[in-house]
């Protein structure tokens, strides 16, 4: 089993920036975090990190043919990306969208996610554990689904 993680804008700073909303965790320790859960289940995981949301596309394109699933946090652009809405509709696989802070308890424009209707889940406010619980959650539906 194969799935794709992508972190998008800004989030190669967590750890660094606003410690208080998104953790003091880095992202090299929460994607350490997701491999070592990825290898207690025997899944593979592909990870990025881009700031650029053509590089985000080009990932999500590559999902359609190399993974079953993908967990995703699309930072900013999740709040106004109608391309990369469109990619991921376009991908055919589950995706769950993951949040490290809680987008609901933020400012009003962080509510509304173009991704929240077409993600199978959503998972906010877990700081990096929600990727773990992500991972753990897509192999569940994954299994349930037998792919």
């Amino acid at each position: 089993m194969r799935i794709k993680v992508l972190h998008g804008p800004n989030l190669g700073e967590v750890g660094h920036r606003e410690p208080d909303v998104y953790g003091r965790e880095t992202l090299e320790s929460i994607d350490s975090g997701i491999r070592a859960c990825a290898g207690e289940l025997g899944v593979y995981v592909d990870i990025l990190q881009t700031d650029n949301e053509s590089d985000m596309i080009r990932f999500i394109k590559d999902a359609e043919v190399h993974c079953q699933g993908m967990i995703i946090n699309p930072a900013g652009f999740g709040y106004s990306s109608i391309a990369l809405r469109d990619a991921v509709l376009a991908m055919g696989c589950p995706v769950i969208e993951v949040h490290l802070s809680n987008i609901h308890a933020r400012e009003r424009f962080r509510h509304r996610s173009v991704l929240a209707d077409i993600a199978v889940g959503q998972i906010c406010g877990m700081k990096g554990y929600g990727y773990v619980l992500a991972l753990m959650a897509l192999y569940r539906i994954l299994m349930e689904e037998g792919r």
